[in-house]
């Protein structure tokens, strides 16, 4: 996601957001950082899966299943993935080149917002704090970074 807006000192800023796939190392999340391996994820799925066959393999022929059960297990399973979908962070920067003339210098604030809607609305209000004050809000997830 990329959007351009001009301060209103002249200078042009171009404000811009990628979704990270993990989430970024702090120094609070240091000693809590260490995964060892995807294997217990895996091994849950498998351990669901088998379960879900057994339950369908050994069901009566007699019984009636509702239509509207598998599309609440598939909405069950779903729900997970998606919200982690959703709820990813991203990465947002707003940097500028300066003005032609030298006076006001280049400048590029970095920050971390979570959620796939949130985003989009925390760079319409960068791009309006740009066009009213010639800097990102301090107050917003942004940062300046030397």
């Amino acid at each position: 996601m990329t959007r351009l807006t001009q301060g209103s000192d002249g200078r042009e800023w171009v404000i811009r957001a990628q979704m990270e796939w993990r989430k970024p190392a702090t120094a609070d999340d240091f000693e809590h950082d260490v995964a060892a391996s995807y294997g217990p994820g895996i091994a849950m799925l498998l351990v669901t899966i088998t379960l879900a066959l057994v339950l369908i393999v050994w069901m009566p022929e007699d019984v009636l299943v509702p239509s509207w059960i598998p599309l609440a297990l598939l909405v069950l399973a779903l729900f997970f993935p998606l919200r982690w979908m959703l709820r990813r962070p991203w990465t947002v920067v707003a940097e500028t080149e300066g003005d032609a003339s030298g006076e006001r210098p280049s400048e590029r604030w970095v920050g971390t917002v979570r959620g796939m809607f949130a985003v989009r609305g925390e760079m319409a209000r960068i791009a309006k704090s740009i066009q009213r004050q010639d800097l990102p809000d301090f107050d917003g997830p942004l940062h300046p970074v030397e």
